[in-house]
């Protein structure tokens, strides 16, 4: 059975090293020294290694089990769903007013990766929760909000985000879903919704569901788009549970992974729905849950990467193959260890600076979120609103990725189901395609996020690089392996970005046709900066002197690994955006 370590090491050195959370002039960041987070995520790694990790393989081997109308969940889901709530995880980050603890989003960015390395398929059901409950908290009534947070922070209640029908995905504008106006001020829902995920299920005692639907006579296409509360279970004023709504699943889909998470074909037949916010303006409020879901799934490709690395490396270590080609290295065994050879030590150090320049670049992503919702700044939430794509999309192409290098270690013991690796790299596929495909998270990085706000956010990004580089280049070591490199991505980085307005506007294809090798140039860059800003804090370190001095180093040696071997991928990004759409676009759609 897979193993998992909670990375409490690295998550503290990213806190108080590197970001330095408790100097931050972040409400509530004050409160956060070594100590209140060490106590936080030392309890979430316990409940993550403990309590989530064992129940990973029975999900998967178990699936969900739709009898009568009812989801039934795998064996001991809903025992560890309880543990969750009883602790109050479920509402780590919300709002006190309904029950939550208010944490600063960063702490509960951490715990969500070791929850969802632990079981991702698991840890879908508070996740979409709380996205239905941002969505609630930012545009519901007050009277929405004091029926329904309380219960979806304390995760009796869970909900869910309805968006996708059989004929559309990504163009909601093909939307067919109606909502009948009622005389009470209710609305009659009627509709299919699929690819549900935890749409039905047994371990809170309501869903709680948002759906996307039209009113008619409302405008044609995006424009006519409302967002309406509706209830598995009818509630009453005083919260009470009442009869079943006219909804129910008509079936549950086999997926390639996350099999321990039930997604739903939803039908709702005249379902009973409660308006969210001004109508026809409702694909404003759907995107504050797929906002937040995107930054959520980009962390579920570095949690499912983190935890595949976590297995190889052990892996890697125990298993005897051959001789080391530099001479014997275990004189006293039959061969080596794999860890020996240089093209294993490949596969693992590209997991390794991925995982952990990864882990920095999404927990200061949480940061600039919280600098944005607790600060009101708005050059944060501009810059998070650029790199939300990036996130999601850059983080799950890649952790996809590491997580096929860490099943090839294992060679053709990883192809095993035994072995668990495949399962990892199951669940880690979905998050390439779910909440916006990573295609769409490029054309939105190139057709909208890179010249919203008259191109302000790209640019602050720019300058900050140039200026951290400025800050730091006395450091001749730092500027050789860390900031020259950097250096030269950002410069691929502003090239790319001036073909684009230069050819972009003649030609919408000379964009387009280079998006994503845009939005994986511009996540290079961003873990690039994250490692030379590791690098900086990793130095000041052993400079000051310190009894653990392997990590530091190590962690250096890391950095320097990212910059040498893999942020040299932008020059390739950027030859092929200047190739222009022609060698993309030239082959007629027939010849295919």
């Amino acid at each position: 059975m897979p193993i998992y370590n909670p990375p409490l090491r690295d998550m503290d050195f990213i806190l108080h090293d590197a970001l330095q959370v408790s100097t931050q002039e972040i409400d509530g960041y004050s409160e956060l020294d070594r100590d209140f987070t060490a106590a936080i995520l030392d309890e979430a790694g316990k409940i993550a290694r403990d309590v989530l990790a064992p129940l990973n393989l029975v999900g998967d081997r178990q699936g969900c089990v739709l009898e009568n109308g009812v989801v039934r969940t795998p064996d001991g889901f809903k025992a560890a769903f309880d543990t969750l709530r009883e602790g109050g995880w479920t509402g780590l980050d919300c709002d006190p007013e309904f029950g939550g603890q208010g944490m600063p989003y960063v702490i509960a960015t951490a715990v969500g990766e070791m929850h969802s390395a632990a079981n991702m398929a698991l840890m879908m059901y508070p996740g979409l929760t709380h996205g239905a409950y941002s969505a609630i908290h930012t545009h519901g009534s007050d009277d929405q909000k004091a029926m329904y947070l309380p219960r979806m922070v304390s995760g009796e209640w869970t909900g869910t985000m309805n968006l996708t029908e059989p004929h559309c995905g990504t163009d909601l504008g093909l939307l067919r879903t109606k909502a009948e106006p009622q005389d009470d001020g209710s609305y009659k829902i009627t509709g299919q919704k699929i690819f549900i995920s935890a749409g039905e299920h047994d371990m809170s005692e309501n869903i709680i569901h948002l759906v996307l639907a039209k009113i008619p006579g409302g405008p044609d296409g995006v424009k006519g788009i409302s967002l309406f509360i509706v209830p598995k279970f009818m509630v009453g004023e005083d919260g009470s549970l009442g009869a079943r709504n006219a909804l129910a699943v008509g079936k549950l889909e086999e997926k390639m992974g996350i099999h321990g998470n039930a997604t739903c074909v939803m039908n709702y037949d005249g379902a009973t729905g409660y308006l969210i916010g001004e109508a026809h303006k409702g694909l404003r409020a759907m995107f504050t849950m797929m906002n937040e879901a995107r930054i959520g799934v980009g962390m579920q490709g570095l949690s499912q990467a983190a935890a595949a690395y976590d297995n190889a490396v052990e892996y890697a270590r125990d298993r005897l193959q051959g001789r080391a080609v530099t001479g014997v290295e275990a004189p006293d065994k039959p061969a080596d260890p794999l860890i020996v050879h240089p093209d294993i030590r490949r596969m693992l150090m590209d997991q390794k600076a991925f995982v952990e320049g990864a882990r920095f670049f999404a927990m200061w992503g949480a940061m600039m979120i919280d600098r944005s919702h607790r600060m009101g700044d708005a050059e944060a939430e501009g810059l998070i609103s650029l790199l939300t794509p990036v996130i999601k999309g850059f983080l799950t192409d890649k952790g996809y990725q590491s997580a096929t290098q860490a099943q090839q270690v294992y060679g053709g013991h990883g192809y095993i189901e035994e072995q668990g690796m495949s399962q990892f790299v199951r669940d880690a596929r979905i998050a390439m395609i779910y909440e916006g495909a990573n295609g769409v998270q490029a054309l939105d990085l190139v057709g909208r996020k890179l010249a919203a706000n008259g191109g302000k956010p790209a640019m602050a990004f720019f300058e900050m690089i140039k200026a951290f580089i400025k800050a730091n280049e006395g450091d001749e070591a730092l500027k050789k392996d860390f900031l020259d490199p950097l250096k030269a991505a950002s410069k691929d980085l502003q090239g790319a970005a001036m073909y684009f307005m230069q050819n972009g506007m003649k030609n919408p294809n000379a964009a387009l046709a280079g998006s994503t090798d845009f939005l994986h140039l511009f996540g290079h860059v961003c873990l690039g900066y994250a490692w030379a800003q590791m690098a900086v804090a990793a130095n000041a370190a052993l400079a000051a002197g310190t009894s653990d001095e392997a990590f530091y180093a190590n962690k250096i040696r890391t950095g320097r690994y990212y910059m040498a071997r893999l942020l040299p991928e932008t020059a390739l990004n950027l030859a092929r955006i200047q190739s222009g759409p022609e060698p993309v676009m030239d082959m007629p759609a027939e010849a295919f």
